[in-house]
């Protein structure tokens, strides 16, 4: 199955194009819903889609925004997701204060996976074993082909039914609070940003090497016959362009 991917010259211009990717698909969302639901990730590649969204007039109140994952740290954390999102668009962009649905993670990891998956159930008034249904899923890939806060081998990736969980990741020395591979396949519409030399070659792996998400998590929903469309600077688009 071929996966729709576009490529930028730079950070910036694939940035913001995914941002006005995501605004047509939220558009589209409203259409049919009073409030649309967004969730959105960190690192370094959203600055510049934060920073697009402040500027652009929309009718926020409509959104319901929420988080993939999340840093175990207090929300005015540098390393905070919700810090990067609230600094460069939320705080900015005059974001509704109640549509705001972050992560608690400032809390002990495993309190704070139990109150999102709690919060996330309350608004989507889920039943037992339902999936909550994002219009959107905003998701990002590290170098070792990471998404979420879900990395290689981690045995949460055969999760399907739980909601969130906390997630201790070695390499980081670190716990996280992550969206697990249930949520996300449920989406509506995945977009993938992914910026810089050193996601080359895992780009190419993720989306033209064999399908194995325990080795590469990023390839969660892109062969699953999802919509998922992924952005990517020239640097990140490098071993396509080979193809």
């Amino acid at each position: 199955m071929s996966v729709p991917w576009h490529r930028y010259a730079d950070p910036r211009q694939a940035a913001e194009a995914t941002a006005k990717h995501i605004l047509s698909l939220i558009e589209e969302a409203m259409a049919s819903s009073a409030q649309a639901t967004l969730a959105v990730s960190g690192g370094s590649s959203p600055r510049a889609m934060f920073e697009f969204f402040a500027k652009t007039q929309f009718p926020w109140e409509r959104v319901e925004l929420f988080w993939v994952d999340e840093r175990a740290v207090a929300p005015t954390d540098p390393q905070s997701n919700y810090k990067l999102a609230n600094d460069t668009w939320l705080e900015p962009g005059s974001f509704p204060r109640r549509n705001i649905h972050r992560i608690a993670a400032e809390l002990p990891p495993g309190t704070a996976a139990v109150m999102y998956a709690e919060e996330i159930r309350a608004y989507f008034k889920l039943a037992d074993g339902e999936m909550p249904r994002f219009d959107v899923i905003h998701r990002g890939m590290g170098p070792d082909c990471h998404t979420a806060s879900l990395f290689p081998g981690e045995p949460l990736l055969d999760d399907r039914e739980g909601l969130a969980a906390a997630v201790w990741v070695e390499k980081m020395n670190q716990w996280r609070i992550t969206l697990l591979p249930g949520v996300l396949l449920a989406a509506r519409n995945t977009v993938m940003l992914v910026t810089g030399g050193d996601k080359a070659r895992p780009v190419h792996d993720a989306l033209l090497g064999p399908y194995d998400v325990k080795r590469c998590p990023a390839q969660i929903g892109s062969r699953d016959g999802q919509p998922v469309t992924w952005f990517l600077d020239a640097a990140a688009a490098a071993e396509m362009d080979r193809c």
